[in-house]
């Protein structure tokens, strides 16, 4: 117990002191309107710059990678297939795509999966 507390606590303060080492060596830059601004000939611009953010499309993009990240965990279920027993394999491996599949179900009710609102 000792030993975890003084390795924790040396973790920690390496952790801290490089922290503090990034902190103080980093470059500091200050946000200015005309450095964020887009460059014109030296005239405001006409329009914006930069295009509006597509939040229906993030939200999509989270979904499929929530949905990738579960998928990629029913591949572990496949390979101990072999060596585990099939009650409770099935049971598990059902129980799991169904709280896909209803979480499916829920995104599509909500609409989140439609494309145009």
């Amino acid at each position: 117990m000792k030993m975890m507390t003084s390795m924790a606590l040396l973790i920690m303060s390496i952790s801290m002191a490089l922290i503090l080492i990034l902190n103080l060596t980093a470059k500091k830059t200050f946000m200015d309107r005309e450095k964020s601004s887009p460059f014109e000939c030296g005239f405001d611009p006409k329009s914006t710059a930069r295009l509006p953010f597509s939040l229906h499309f993030f939200l999509i993009a989270i979904i499929f990678l929530i949905f990738d990240v579960e998928i990629t965990l029913l591949f572990p279920m496949i390979i101990s297939l072999k060596t585990s027993n099939m009650i409770y394999y099935l049971t598990t491996l059902s129980l799991f795509i169904l709280i896909l599949i209803l979480g499916l179900m829920h995104e599509w009710k909500q609409g989140a999966l439609n494309w145009t609102n």
